[in-house]
């Protein structure tokens, strides 16, 4: 007899923060600290974006993104990225089967990125061939392998991790690429207490499973969901305000950006500040998008979409200097 699968509930605010209280809840059972990033890669992963992790070794971006597909009941796939990985290792490629009759023929082998959770591991070492091959995967979620394009599975998302420390045998990712990412998210090292505890946690007999308590069905309802926020006009403005200001081109450019900017941020900086926004704030229990919102996500949409100049680099002026200089431009 075939059993009777229970269908989804029908999401609303209150069921959309039952699961995100879950998802945080379980993760903390497993991660230490860390809640701000968990609740950031939340908001990307919500709404459809790909996410950039970036952190020195040993601060659990990895175990994040195994965690997160345990916990959403998403299939799992890992690749670490090395100066000589070739297209054909992450999108697959045609091998030669043969049938029960001796007759051969050739077969498509899918590669790792047809899975939900692509964990795309030091992405900056993987050579511009390799990283073109990607960049098609994460902006029309799908490949082209020969003459066929076949469609990724649905959701499909990449959270990559990047060493910012290490630069020998490492390709800085394209600025196109960069602009994929939904959100990048800096992680940061623990304090003190923190330590202790994940020393307590690693090194002692205890194991904690993870409990799947969401899946593909909730993800998609809370997406759905999450766009339905509405906006007011003057909050909107103030997002195109923001985006605007990242350029030096702009008489609203602060100081700092007329100075240190080579690019501003591109009108996906702008979606993803609107979308991200509408996501915070159903996780703070509002149905409706406020400034501080705004301010909350910015940078982390924007970082990796404002480009320096060789004035910034020599000053040590980092991107999120510019975003802070950007959020303190008065509203017009």
């Amino acid at each position: 007899m075939t059993a009777v699968q229970k269908a989804p509930e029908e999401m609303t605010p209150e069921r959309f923060s039952e699961i995100t209280l879950a998802i945080e809840k379980e993760l903390g059972r497993f991660m230490v600290g860390q809640a701000e990033l968990i609740r950031l890669t939340l908001i990307a992963l919500i709404g459809g974006g790909h996410v950039l992790l970036e952190g020195v070794p040993g601060l659990g971006k990895t175990v994040l993104v195994r965690s997160l597909a345990s916990v959403l009941d998403l299939d799992f796939a890992r690749v670490q990225f090395t100066p000589d990985l070739m297209p054909a290792d992450i999108t697959g490629t045609h091998i030669v089967t043969e049938d029960d009759e001796g007759r051969r023929r050739f077969e498509f082998q899918p590669g790792p990125l047809f899975t939900n959770l692509l964990l795309a591991d030091e992405i900056n070492r993987a050579t511009p061939k390799t990283q073109s091959a990607l960049l098609e995967a994460m902006q029309e979620r799908q490949v082209t392998v020969g003459d066929k394009t076949r469609p990724l599975p649905a959701p499909f998302f990449v959270l990559a991790t990047q060493n910012p420390i290490e630069l020998e045998g490492t390709y800085p990712l394209p600025e196109a690429q960069l602009d994929r990412f939904f959100f990048k998210l800096l992680v940061p090292f623990p304090d003190a207490e923190q330590l202790a505890e994940i020393a307590k946690r690693t090194t002692g007999s205890t194991t904690v499973e993870l409990n799947s308590v969401a899946g593909r069905a909730d993800l998609t309802g809370m997406t759905e969901l999450a766009r339905e926020v509405p906006i007011a006009s003057h909050v909107m403005d103030r997002a195109v305000q923001i985006v605007l200001a990242t350029h030096p081109d702009r008489e609203a450019a602060p100081p700092e950006v007329k100075k240190y900017v080579r690019w501003g941020a591109s009108p996906r900086g702008l979606q993803s500040l609107v979308l991200a926004s509408r996501i915070r704030a159903l996780l703070d229990g509002r149905f409706n998008v406020a400034l501080e919102d705004l301010a909350a996500v910015a940078p982390s949409s924007l970082r990796h979409r404002i480009f320096l100049n060789f004035e910034a680099d020599a000053a040590g002026v980092e991107p999120d200097t510019v975003v802070t200089a950007v959020l303190g431009v008065k509203s017009s």
